[in-house]
């Protein structure tokens, strides 16, 4: 079953409604985004969260030494990286943590996705490109791009990018996409709305006819 992550969490409020309807992942976006959150809150949020989920910090460029330190703290079971991280950075963060890496990259053509097939990763995650904008966009990518790549691809994936309730299927077939990440397509006027995130799960587990 193609699995689940809501991305952007920001408030205790965000993780109440995530935990009744159980998502595999959150993201708690620790880049300089509108989303942004502190340590603290996602300490707080990741005490909230039920056990059940993983929680995922998406950074960009971040200095090593940050990530290891919120893993050892438990306040997050995954590392997402938007940046320019080296298979090097990679490596040495799994080899100091138990940590999951998922490494995000901006879709452009399919010979610079399989370009950028990270070895040390554990998960590829495909975003929508957006000059100057290092992910989060809201927006949508070409599946053609993705679907021409399937054939080589050696690493489970996550879709992200202007998904919702409406395109989330479409995207699961026609991708095979080990999970879909939700952030825009979940809220209403910037903030997460606990109907925009049943829906959604509900749609990719096949529940609403």
């Amino acid at each position: 079953m193609t699995k689940v992550k809501i991305c952007g969490l920001r408030t205790l409020a965000d993780v109440e409604a995530v935990n009744r309807y159980l998502p595999e992942y959150v993201g708690f976006v620790f880049a300089d985004t509108r989303r942004f959150v502190t340590d603290e809150q996602a300490f707080l949020m990741k005490k909230a969260l039920d056990k059940k989920i993983k929680s995922v910090g998406v950074f960009v460029d971040e200095p090593l030494a940050h990530v290891v330190s919120l893993c050892k703290n438990g306040i997050i079971d995954a590392a997402q990286l938007h940046g320019s991280e080296s298979e090097a950075y990679i490596r040495e963060l799994k080899q100091k943590t138990d940590i999951c890496v998922i490494k995000a990259t901006r879709v452009q053509s399919p010979r610079q996705v399989l370009q950028v097939m990270s070895d040390e990763a554990d998960y590829m995650l495909f975003d929508t490109y957006k000059k100057g904008e290092p992910g989060g966009t809201g927006e949508r990518f070409s599946l053609e791009i993705l679907e021409q790549c399937l054939p080589d691809m050696h690493k489970p994936f996550f879709v992200a990018g202007g998904l919702d309730c409406d395109n989330v299927l479409e995207v699961i077939g026609r991708t095979k996409c080990f999970a879909v990440d939700v952030s825009s397509g979940v809220e209403t006027n910037g903030k997460k709305e606990e109907q925009k995130i049943k829906q959604f799960i509900e749609k990719v587990r096949g529940k609403e006819r």
